[in-house]
């Protein structure tokens, strides 16, 4: 390939990247902002060198060339031509910016047009266009995506769900029912005597459009549950997140190549004349990570369709995204709880791992010293001292009240009946108080011997990790099409994978028997 080919090959990968953004009705990203750039920069030192090449051949072919002195060669300097293309390009880029002409920018660079053959251009397009208002394109939003914004934050608000800005229009729009936005939908595509059909027969024609790209109707219905599923999941009410790492994986592969390099070895006198001593390290193997998918599917039926049943497509999604937390949240605490067998065929909680208590304890000052102490004597798989901080004491509903009274009380009392200074006030801060009732569901609850855990700063440990595919938290939710189902279907999946990384991380305490302060009838 000759340079003035690559040169072609990079316009015309600018041209698309401008018209896939034209059509999208959108600038160009950051990152195609800077591959657009980067294209730019190159095409400045083609253009310059296939000039020099077309001079040097010229001259070969005996052209004439300017005499300097005593017949000597006038030389072209290669700084002096970048520049000169540098200040062109910027001026056209200006003029094509300010008057809306980016799709024609890359053929003026790439055809050498001067400043004054485009400022000619762009006063033509100006005489056929008009000027754009404030020297700037704009793109108007279609009259039926407005329309379905607005019936999407409608039905949201007619279930209880009030959006934080809601579209224009949509307050109009509340007191429709879902047969009034299918003909409304309809009609705008040019369907006459709709509001004379049936409830039935309006599902019937809304069924036909299910996969049409271009129907309103079931765009309505997608944009209002994702709305949906995406608040119930930012408001489901786990704990899982704030004491395990976040992390992140590519396809669905079992992961094992996750090492961790020994320590740097301590520094050893050098004496004068000596020879600095040639460290080495061992790897260790960490635990394998490995993503699995979880889901549910949903319908709005028939009868709901006829029954005006919005909560099909406002709460249930919300309720669905939510239970997608929520399984996460109890696979967590499942492992902490249940204690199986990790990595390194021990349980997770063991003797031999030194983060177990021998005899359950309930909250104590004595335990908690303890369990610190613990915490952060634990050694790392190459023997030197791991240096946790305490960051989180998980426990079960009913032992908070205990904690608070712990950590927040600056003075306690002595055998002797006297105040003395509490040693835990320190970490009324830097020590988190989780609390989650899932764990006494999983014990059995009241009545019965609950554990609780001390867990080290994730900056400082690895413990447990949720990995995600490619880091995506919230659900997938899609349209789906079930044979012999009379509904609209949605299929909502969510890929994770939990792993515990390392047992250095968090201590047990196998608790005592929790009751409650009081009796219910």
């Amino acid at each position: 390939m000759n340079k003035k080919e690559k040169r072609q090959q990079m316009v015309k990968r600018q041209q698309d990247m401008l018209n896939a953004a034209k059509a999208a009705h959108r600038e160009l990203s950051a990152e195609e902002q800077a591959e657009f750039d980067s294209l730019q920069r190159q095409i400045e030192t083609l253009n310059v060198e296939i000039e020099q090449e077309e001079r040097q051949q010229g001259a070969g072919q005996g052209a004439e060339t300017p005499a300097e002195g005593a017949g000597q060669e006038r030389r072209v300097d290669p700084e002096q031509v970048r520049q000169q293309e540098r200040t062109r390009i910027s001026e056209i880029t200006n003029l094509c910016r300010e008057f809306g002409m980016e799709d024609q920018l890359p053929a003026f660079i790439s055809g050498n047009n001067s400043v004054e053959s485009v400022r000619a251009a762009v006063i033509e397009h100006m005489r056929q266009n008009g000027a754009p208002l404030n020297g700037r394109v704009t793109v108007e939003t279609d009259e039926q995506d407005k329309f379905r914004n607005a019936a999407s934050d409608a039905l949201l608000m007619r279930s209880g769900l009030n959006p934080e800005k809601p579209a224009d229009g949509a307050r109009e729009l509340m007191g429709m029912s879902l047969r009034d936005l299918a003909i409304e939908c309809l009609a705008a595509e040019g369907k006459t005597g709709m509001n004379r059909k049936s409830a039935d027969e309006l599902y019937t024609e809304m069924q036909r459009q299910f996969f049409n790209p271009t129907a309103a109707f079931p765009t309505i219905l997608d944009n209002t549950i994702n709305k949906a599923y995406v608040e119930g999941h930012r408001t489901a009410p786990v704990t899982f997140d704030r004491w395990t790492k976040r992390g992140t994986l590519k396809d669905f592969k079992t992961h094992d190549n996750n090492y961790l390099s020994g320590p740097a070895g301590e520094f050893l006198e050098v004496p004068e004349g000596g020879e600095l001593k040639h460290d080495i390290w061992n790897d260790e193997k960490r635990p394998t990570r490995k993503l699995k998918t979880y889901g549910r599917q949903f319908t709005m039926t028939r009868q709901a369709f006829i029954n005006d049943d919005i909560d099909i497509i406002t709460r249930m999604p919300a309720k669905y995204a939510a239970s997608a937390r929520k399984t996460l949240n109890k696979q967590c605490y499942k492992i902490l709880i249940n204690n199986p067998a990790i990595y390194d065929g021990v349980k997770l909680f063991d003797s031999k791992h030194a983060n177990l208590l021998a005899t359950g304890t309930g909250i104590t000052r004595e335990a908690l010293q303890g369990m610190i102490m613990a915490l952060s004597n634990q050694k790392d798989e190459f023997g030197e001292a791991c240096i946790i901080r305490p960051a989180a004491i998980i426990v079960p509903s009913g032992y908070k009240f205990e904690m608070y009274t712990i950590f927040f009380s600056p003075t306690i009392n002595t055998e002797d009946n006297t105040q003395a200074v509490n040693p835990l006030y320190q970490y009324r801060e830097s020590i988190e108080i989780v609390e989650d009732p899932t764990i006494n569901a999983m014990c059995g609850g009241f009545g019965n011997q609950m554990p609780w855990w001390l867990l080290g700063a994730k900056e400082d440990t690895d413990f447990m990790e949720v990995d995600y595919l490619n880091g995506q938290d919230v659900p997938n939710i899609r349209r789906s099409e079930v044979p012999g189902t009379l509904g609209f279907v949605w299929d909502i999946y969510l890929d994770w994978g939990i792993s515990v990384m390392d047992y250095r991380g968090a201590i047990k305490n196998p608790g005592v028997v929790v009751n409650s302060p009081v009796k219910l009838a």
